[in-house]
């Protein structure tokens, strides 16, 4: 069942209402309408968010402003972001009909024509909240149509002689990298969505996605290393590390990097929502010391998943900041830097630090602001099921 008080994180650890309101109102501004945005209006009825550090458009950040609009009730700003996509990013035929072309230059032009299913995954649930909150529209602003036909697409591209691949794993219920490939990104599980789409999507798909809620939060609890707390980027299906080579990139992936801060954050949202645990809520315990305790003095470098610290600096250091303090959100309240329990306190601790970290400036700004925008939201309880 869905959970019906929101709990306030940031009220916990003696944030006032006012207080929590006019900061939100701060990084709302800094987000959409400062010199220090992400979002860019186009025309009289479009808009992109730019990852400022690729200098393009991607479905992760698009679905990702999606997600903050419908939560912050900003249904312009929605509407303009979700015309853009479906004007330049949705492919209307060939192999991936039906899916995002994963980047695109801020004119529109597509860089790639291949999809990304964290992008997928959050356009659905975006648009479902839109249609609860603002009501179905005509055409593509018939939200709940559009979200169900995305879900239709993730988990039966292929079938009867249509061309493609599932975004999902239909014999283990993962979600992949990509389609196609025989991999994971534990980032890319979402079983607080997974629970809503058994309601939402079509009949027919009901039953895959309560599935595949419970297979995530097993896996989640399998990918996360037993000691460090942390995840990968990329993961076999048994939740060890993915190592073997790809055809596209020499890039590690093994390691605790970029995708991977995620995890943590969506553990939080997850048992915020449902209170379920199959043991994945002590990875984030376990991260928060590794990186609050063991690592205090200097946490945002990049790590291997057992926790050994390499000598080089984090790419995202505020996304990591934010997704971990997120993860707080498994830890059972009210947190407190005088509670009795060293996990509460040291939950709250991260909750703090997120209250005193001012957004990220400059080139690489667009991960870690998306990241720190959810963080916010979740830790304020604002960001809600409609």
């Amino acid at each position: 069942m869905i959970k019906e008080e929101q709990r306030s994180v940031f009220k916990e650890i003696g944030r006032t209402d006012s207080e929590i309101e006019q900061r939100l109102k701060e990084i709302v501004s800094d987000f959409f309408y400062s010199t220090n945005k992400v979002y860019f209006p186009v025309g009289e009825d479009m808009a992109y968010i730019e990852d400022t550090g690729n200098h393009d458009a991607r479905t992760e950040g698009m679905s990702y402003g999606m997600m903050i609009c419908v939560q912050l009730d900003m249904e312009e700003e929605f509407r303009r972001l979700w015309k853009w996509a479906k004007t330049y990013m949705w492919m209307d035929k060939g192999y991936n009909e039906g899916y995002f072309a994963w980047s695109c230059k801020t004119n529109g032009e597509k860089n790639a024509y291949g999809p990304a299913p964290d992008g997928e995954e959050f356009f659905a649930m975006a648009l479902f909240f839109a249609s609860h909150r603002w009501g179905d529209g005509e055409g593509i602003f018939c939200y709940s149509r559009e979200a169900k036909e995305i879900l239709r697409a993730c988990l039966h591209k292929g079938e009867n002689g249509r061309d493609g691949q599932p975004m999902w794993n239909r014999d283990n219920k993962q979600i992949l990298f990509v389609p196609g490939v025989d991999f994971t990104d534990p980032s890319y599980h979402l079983p607080h969505f997974y629970e809503l789409f058994a309601q939402w999507a079509y009949e027919e798909d009901r039953e895959f996605f309560a599935g595949a809620a419970a297979a995530s939060r097993e896996y989640l609890a399998k990918a996360c290393h037993p000691e460090s707390g942390m995840s990968p980027e990329y993961a076999e299906f048994d939740g060890s590390p993915m190592s073997r080579d790809l055809p596209w990139s020499s890039d590690r992936h093994d390691w605790f990097y970029s995708d991977a801060y995620r995890t943590a954050a969506n553990i939080g949202l997850d048992y915020l929502w449902w209170g379920k645990d199959v043991g994945q809520r002590d990875a984030v315990k376990k991260l928060q010391y590794c990186l609050g305790v063991t690592n205090k003095d200097d946490p945002y470098t990049i790590y291997e998943v057992d926790g050994t610290k390499l000598e080089m600096r984090a790419l995202h250091p505020v996304a990591i900041l934010a997704a971990t303090a997120q993860g707080s959100l498994a830890v059972d309240g009210p947190l407190s830097a005088d509670s009795s329990d060293p996990e509460k306190v040291l939950a709250a601790m991260w909750a703090d630090r997120l209250w005193h970290e001012p957004m990220r400036t400059g080139d690489r700004r667009y991960y870690d602001n998306c990241l720190y925008m959810f963080a916010f939201l979740a830790l304020s309880g604002k960001y809600r099921i409609y």
